[in-house]
């Protein structure tokens, strides 16, 4: 109870209203796998600094995004041979309707005797002299394919006044400047045929000297400006490009001080860039002074220089798709592969199209690390590939019958789409290309979870992008494989192709459903994130009251959009929390207990019509 202490008037504001609950998303995507490229997280070792890139997975929310952070499908849609399955397959999830996806890019780095990462197996690079080096961001075998150009440019005349007057405006410490012959005459700086070249002896980096005025570094000190006859101080900056396949970032006004907050190594650092997602970090020789790193930029002025080396790593595996958790006590250690995916809260749906390129037993242990990760977390569910693009009905129902989950559903068969990355002969028929369903059907639970909710089984919904199944289900070949909790897609006439079936792979006849396990996480999730303020309140009627009307109140909405049964709330759902939940040892020992009780609505999976004769002039009973 508040104090008062002194007369006076005290106005305080309550509420006379139940706490409202917010539903959860449940069409965020999450998937961990191979890329051509992009961010990882690492700890490595440079020979001029330690580096930790502690990430989290990337959040795109379009194809062009994911092929910005991650490169997309390269050249041929391959990595080391192997189809770019998790890049096809977040293609096929914005395709059929899907808007946020969480990328955690699985890299299993080859490690050094001492256990540290083998930087250069890893990342290309290229030495600029003995001044610095270009590094490739990321790890992997595109890095190589990176070219980086740097070009100078000149602005004004910064010297005004002569003698001791001469003072320096419109830079910043750690700019570098030019001496040129005329103050009133500063050379072109245009990108043209003759590109602009300073003269390393006339560059200078300006400094703060104590008094507050700006100089020039030199021997350690900041020295003021000197009259220089009939010339002047030119400033220049430097343009990095940095071109991987069709990408291109340009980085203008770079710096070469440290002291400028567009230091070249400060907008392209490994950790903390300017751009989080740019391609190339510049480790600069910490022996060099700026001159030297000037002079050896200058000499690979205006070619391009290309990356060398780097690599992608040991082989996928299903330890490196688990992936490890973050260490709780050193904050560099960031967590990696599925792990990574435990760090988002917004994921509701989880795949890894890549477990496709594991060959034997290592499949199913894949495909049971994706299981387990979705119900160690709860409020998540998995979506499983055949494990080959030729699977048979046979070889599906055996794999199915090694897996006993509500936490996910398997799609059969594969799906052929027309290959993006193909140069079509205009003779010859399409190159198409054979993907696991994963990606297509995430998309589909995101677009019908928009358009109708997450309690619509996401069936009966039309795949786009596609080509054609690569195994005809028919009308008798499924009567084997539904009941066995195998969701089949399948082409209709005049109808296209649809995914036509919503079972989970559970044995348990309640969870039987996806949309009725998809609509408790909901529930679940919603209401675990929305009543931690109850926790630590007096335990008392009065709690127990509001928690009882906030989860009423949400389960009267979740009722009206159609995902309860009942023709009025009573009938649909109930909520208990009193002394008939709890005993006195509940209370003593701190807990609150509710029973909520709800009736979801379960999909009309086979509907039936029942026709007979009826005679005409028969009675109404």
């Amino acid at each position: 109870m508040p104090e008062y202490l002194t007369p006076g008037v005290y106005l305080e504001e309550t509420s006379f209203r139940s706490k409202s609950i917010e539903g959860v998303p449940t069409s965020t995507f999450g998937m961990a796998g191979r890329t051509l490229y992009g961010p990882v997280p690492c700890v490595f070792k440079t020979e001029g600094r330690n580096v930790a890139q502690v990430l989290k997975p990337t959040l795109v929310t379009s194809f062009t995004e994911y092929e910005r952070a991650f490169g997309g499908l390269g050249e041929d849609g391959t990595l080391n041979g192997e189809p770019l399955y998790l890049a096809q397959s977040a293609r096929m999830f914005f395709e059929n309707g899907g808007q946020r996806l969480y990328v955690a890019r699985v890299f299993d780095f080859v490690p050094k005797e001492d256990g540290s990462v083998d930087v250069d197996k890893a990342f290309a690079k290229i030495a600029v002299g003995t001044a610095g080096t270009w590094f490739a961001r990321w790890p992997g075998s595109a890095g190589a394919k990176i070219q980086v150009s740097v070009r100078f440019r000149r602005s004004k005349n910064i010297l005004v006044g002569s003698g001791t007057e001469a003072t320096l405006k419109g830079v910043q410490p750690g700019a570098a400047v030019e001496e040129v012959p005329n103050r009133n005459d500063i050379p072109n700086d245009s990108y043209g045929a003759t590109p602009v070249v300073p003269v390393p002896g006339k560059i200078k980096i300006i400094g703060r000297a104590p008094d507050g005025k700006l100089g020039y570094v030199q021997g350690g000190a900041v020295v003021p400006p000197s009259d220089i006859a009939d010339g002047g101080i030119c400033h220049i900056t430097l343009d990095v490009k940095v071109q991987l396949g069709t990408r291109t970032d340009d980085y203008t006004g770079l710096e070469l001080g440290k002291a400028h907050p567009r230091a070249i190594d400060q907008v392209l650092d490994p950790e903390t860039p300017t751009d989080e997602l740019s391609m190339v970090w510049f480790e600069r020789n910490s022996a060099s002074t700026e001159a030297e790193i000037l002079d050896a930029l200058l000499k690979d002025t205006p070619k391009a220089l290309l990356l060398r080396g780097g690599g992608d790593g040991e082989e996928f595996s299903p330890d490196a798709l688990q992936g490890k958790e973050s260490d709780p006590d050193d904050a560099r250690q960031a967590a990696t592969g599925l792990a990574a995916l435990d760090e988002v809260d917004d994921i509701a749906i989880v795949a890894a199209p890549d477990i496709a390129v594991l060959l034997g037993a290592s499949k199913k242990t894949a495909v049971d690390n994706v299981i387990s990760h979705c119900q160690r977390n709860r409020y998540r569910i998995g979506i499983i590939d055949p494990p080959d693009k030729d699977t048979s009905i046979s070889q599906i129902r055996d794999f199915r019958s090694q897996f006993d989950t509500e936490y996910a559903a398997l799609y059969y068969p594969w799906v052929d789409v027309l290959d993006p990355t193909a140069k079509n002969d205009p003779g010859a028929p399409p190159v198409t290309v054979a993907l696991p369903p994963s990606g297509f059907a995430a998309g589909i639970y995101a677009r019908s979870d928009v358009e109708r909710g997450v309690h619509k089984a996401p069936a009966n919904e039309v795949m786009l992008g596609m080509s054609r199944f690569r195994t005809n289900v028919t009308f008798d070949r499924q009567a084997v494989l539904n009941p066995e909790g195998i969701n089949a897609l399948r082409f209709f006439p005049g109808r296209s192709n649809r995914v036509w079936g919503a079972r989970t792979m559970s044995s348990d006849p309640e969870w039987k459903y996806v949309n009725v396990r998809r609509l408790f996480i909901y529930l679940e999730h919603s209401i675990d994130k929305s009543t931690q303020w109850a926790v630590f309140e007096p335990n008392n009627e009065q709690l127990w009251a509001n928690i009882r009307q906030t989860i009423e109140d949400f389960l009267t909405v979740v009722w009206k959009t159609g995902a309860l049964m009942g023709i009025k709330p009573e009938e649909a759902f109930f909520v208990r929390c009193d002394r008939t939940t709890m005993t006195q040892n509940d209370l003593d020992n701190g807990r609150l207990i509710c029973l909520i009780g709800v009736a979801p609505t379960y999909p009309a999976e086979f509907v039936i019509f029942r026709i007979g004769q009826w005679t005409a002039s028969a009675k109404k009973n």
